[in-house]
């Protein structure tokens, strides 16, 4: 997404890695002892696999694999399983369209465990010339349909600081473009545009769900114009020491296709703050150069709003083109410092008529991944 924030003078990648939601700090060392000699838990191994399409890796060489990308290649086709020993992937991964139906497994169910990480920024130089840009930053890409991850850290901690030359500052996380793309209990670690929850084209209206899921970061940090619902999920927005004033970033930044009737569904989470008091907007619309035509949606249902959020003023302009006020923002029994109404007019509730159509149901049809198991 764009910024035009100043640099983050942050001095250790470690920072990135602090989950105030799990209480520890994420080390990128070795896997933890407590892997022992049974790295892949209950999910079999090797010699006794869950299923005959289920892999296995492990970065110290207990598996099928020692890279999550290797497994993903030679996983073709429909329905593999990937199952992830504890430790940490410093890699790219990409999971193209043909091979659908796919699920990663954190075999620990910590996500703090498995962690997938890069650091690469729209910025940074590619080796053939030219940059990354947004989307090759991703750490992870996910474009097959029937994607689900559950327990697994994905990160990119790439940070401005160690990069004062280098102006485009996005660094992607992960970016899922697949329908019925699932993700639980899983954790998103950046800091500006972090979570890419997003679509293959424009007539393409992806569905996504993200259930008890942790994401942290500043600018931008969940954006894109998929059809997301996110469900009991933490939001925290992250510390700036080199700003004088707010705001320092922005949650949410949908793009919804102006013919998709949903785009982004928050629904019983919490959003908190290393912040200051007010010094975050709840969200932007994002209408990017490439569809002018877009129409931003954002509803934010029975969660918990805290101080870090800017109460009086939670939404603002990406470009004054395209002001919040034209764009499908609402909320709905929010709750916390953080959804306090002083002006009305900056903060559109829905009827309880209209909260009714706000569900996961009527945003996800008849996909209903909060009952699938591993």
């Amino acid at each position: 997404m764009p910024s035009h924030l100043p640099q983050l003078p942050l001095t250790r990648r470690g920072l990135l890695f602090a989950s105030a939601g799990a209480g520890a700090a994420l080390t990128l060392g070795p896997a933890p002892a407590r892997a022992g000699t049974r790295p892949f838990g209950r999910y079999g191994s090797p010699a006794a696999r869950l299923t005959p399409g289920t892999l296995y890796v492990d970065p110290h060489g207990r598996g099928d694999f020692t890279s999550v990308q290797a497994a993903v290649t030679a996983a073709t086709g429909s329905g593999r399983t990937l199952v992830l020993a504890p430790g940490v992937y410093r890699e790219t991964v990409a999971v193209d369209a043909t091979r659908t139906e796919a699920t990663w497994i954190g075999a620990s169910q910590d996500p703090r465990d498995v962690v997938i990480v890069y650091d690469n920024a729209a910025g940074t130089p590619k080796p053939g010339g030219g940059t990354y840009g947004t989307t090759g930053s991703a750490t992870t890409t996910v474009q097959a349909d029937g994607f689900t991850a559950r327990w697994i850290t994905f990160a990119n901690d790439w940070l401005r600081a160690d990069h004062p030359g280098i102006t485009g500052t996005q660094a992607v996380a992960i970016k899922v473009q697949g329908d019925r793309s699932a993700f639980h209990h899983c954790r998103f670690l950046g800091h500006q545009d972090t979570l890419y929850a997003d679509s293959l084209s424009l007539s393409v209206f992806a569905r996504q769900y993200y259930a008890h899921c942790y994401v942290e970061g500043d600018v931008d940090f969940v954006f894109g114009r998929a059809t997301a619902v996110y469900e009991n999920c933490h939001f925290r927005t992250l510390n700036r020491t080199d700003l004088a004033a707010a705001p320092y970033g922005f949650v949410f930044a949908p793009s919804t296709a102006g013919a998709n009737p949903r785009g982004y569904l928050v629904v019983r989470g919490r959003v908190s703050s290393e912040a200051p008091d007010a010094h975050y907007k709840l969200a932007r619309p994002w209408v990017p150069s490439s569809d002018t035509t877009a129409r931003p949606s954002l509803t934010v249902r029975n969660t918990w709003l805290g101080h870090g959020i800017d109460a009086t003023a939670p939404y603002a302009n990406m470009s004054d083109s395209f002001p919040w006020q034209s764009q499908r923002f609402a909320e709905y029994r929010n709750t916390g410092p953080g959804a306090e109404i002083p002006v009305p007019a900056n903060r559109p509730q829905l009827t309880t008529q209209q909260a009714r159509s706000a569900t996961r149901t009527a945003y996800l049809g008849d996909w209903q991944p909060w009952k699938r198991g591993c």
